[in-house]
């Protein structure tokens, strides 16, 4: 990253933390090596989240877990994030570790994330070993598993926002554009992955036998993927540190003209040297207290105060990412339930030796590989997503992803087919890769707006007390809240209506509702 200023050659660059007591300046342009080094991460992610998704539900299943205790499973990770996902990302927005602002709390989510793992794919194995009785083993394994799969989607839900503010903070402009995509694209990389690798009847292999079942055959696998994932993306794009500015502040008041060098540059979170002895901000104007902002954005009453006065487009960007996660969770949670019992007319709850059960579970494989289509042709849409918003811009991506998801989950429910839906299943993976892409690159648009608002008015960083952390985890914010209106409202309407088509219906009913609300509501920077 940086050196000296003053140096030809050499990029150098101020803190972007906005309403912090740094200014900001363009970061240099970064190589494609280093933005797929720092995408891993949404590979290993979703890896991940594709061994969850195949096995989750046959292993709550197989240490008894009451079906009471379902709702339980599936609200509390998703509530914990909706409270939690602004406060943690107001505090990585003024995190002065010596690793940087963001990396801190993407490694110990990472951690988190593999934790969970160990605990839901291995705790059945590992209570089995240690208690005997069988009363308590149930219990303990209960207990285990459900943590497991708590800590686990509290921490893969969490992580999306700090990765998301870390290649704000480090990228141009253009580079965060680029990022995004190469995000998009390794997402669905990993996706694929993970359901062709949990499509795999392991328990028929050599390395099946050798580790025990299926469950520790993905365990290692997720393990060393999201561990391999994760280093080389902390390794990517060095990310300097807030220093403690307050600290060397505080005892003398700053002078007012800092003996600076007009046509130098400065490290990215870096505090320049004065003459006096002093280390001040580099700012764009009035220098402020440091101390004094920390302390006011790290409270609570003015965390809530920045959310509840969020300018009126970012407000309509948040509701349409929530329209967005709604219709595709909507979706996507039922679509091999969907595929079993509908498509091919299966029956979960008839006896497993059963003809009617064998089509459900055959069903069910077969929804697993329209799942896989959904990831690759997420990576390829991701692709041609960089060619194609130089055509149609921000605002035709963001129609276009929820028109084709809306029409093709309609085909799927009015018309359900084996091959037409397989081949619908294209359109799941267009709404993925916008629901990646299309609103973090607003977000970039916004704050680049701001900070260009910012400069022609000679003043010094916003003191609303956000910055890039919050909003992208109030952006991120509205996946759990998706997640806890569909865990908490669909249930109901399958009741109601008494088959899961009604899920595929609602999906595209709020996606063409989702159309309207990006063409008329959200705002596009020109």
């Amino acid at each position: 990253m940086g050196g000296n200023g003053g140096q030809p050659g050499i990029h150098t660059y101020t803190s972007l933390a906005e309403g912090g007591p740094f200014g900001s300046v363009e970061p240099p342009k970064r190589p494609t090596g280093r933005l797929i080094m720092h995408s891993m991460a949404m590979f290993g992610r979703e890896f991940c989240y594709a061994v969850e998704a195949a096995y989750v539900t046959p292993v709550l299943l197989s240490v008894g877990l009451p079906k009471s205790l379902y709702s339980v499973v599936w609200l509390l990770s998703p509530v914990l994030g909706f409270l939690l996902q602004p406060v943690v990302g107001s505090a990585s927005d003024y995190c002065r570790a010596g690793w940087g602002r963001r990396r801190p709390f993407i490694l110990t989510l990472a951690v988190m994330m593999l934790l969970g793992m160990a605990l839901y794919l291995n705790g059945d194995t590992v209570i089995s070993a240690l208690i005997a009785d069988p009363s308590r083993k149930l219990i303990w394994a209960i207990t285990i598993t459900m943590t497991g799969v708590v800590l686990f989607d509290f921490a893969a839900d969490f992580i999306d926002g700090p990765i998301k503010a870390y290649l704000f903070d480090v990228c141009s402009h253009q580079d965060k554009e680029r990022g995004l995509h190469y995000h998009a694209l390794f997402t669905g990389f990993g996706g694929a992955l993970g359901y062709l690798l949990g499509a795999i009847d392991w328990a028929h292999l050599k390395l099946g036998r050798v580790l025990g079942t299926e469950f520790q055959v993905m365990f290692f696998f997720s393990a060393l993927v999201l561990a391999l994932c994760f280093i080389i993306h902390l390794c990517s794009i060095p990310e300097a540190p807030l220093r403690d500015a307050a600290k060397d502040i505080l005892p003398q008041p700053a002078p007012q003209d800092p003996p600076l060098s007009s046509d130098r540059k400065h490290e990215y979170g870096s505090i320049e040297k004065v003459k006096s002895g002093y280390e001040l901000p580099v700012q764009g104007g009035k220098n402020k207290n440091p101390a004094e902002q920390i302390q006011r954005t790290m409270t609570m009453k003015s965390l809530l105060r920045a959310l509840m006065n969020m300018p009126p487009h970012y407000r309509c960007l948040c509701i349409s990412h929530l329209i967005g996660w709604t219709a595709f969770l909507s979706n996507m949670l039922f679509f091999t339930d969907f595929m079993g019992r509908i498509v091919y007319h299966g029956n979960p709850y008839s006896a497993h030796n059963s003809t009617e059960f064998l089509i459900y579970e055959r069903g069910v494989e077969v929804g697993c590989w329209g799942l896989c289509i959904n990831s690759v042709f997420s990576s390829l849409y991701s692709y041609f997503q960089k060619a194609l918003v130089s055509y149609v811009g921000l605002k035709g991506l963001y129609f276009m992803g929820y028109l084709l998801f809306g029409l093709g989950t309609g085909l799927i429910g009015l018309f359900p087919n084996v091959y037409s839906t397989l081949v619908l299943c294209a359109s799941f993976g267009v709404m993925s890769s916008t629901l990646y892409t299309v609103p973090f690159n607003l977000i970039a648009e916004y704050h680049r707006e701001e900070q260009q608002e910012e400069q022609a008015q000679g003043g010094g960083p916003d003191s609303s007390g956000r910055g890039q952390g919050l909003d992208c985890a109030t952006l991120t914010c509205m996946v759990q809240l998706a997640q806890i209106l569909v865990g908490g409202g669909l249930g109901f309407l399958v009741n109601m209506a008494g088959s899961v088509v009604v899920v595929v219906i609602t999906a595209s009913l709020v996606a063409l509702i989702g159309c309207c609300f990006v063409a008329v509501f959200v705002r596009y920077v020109d």
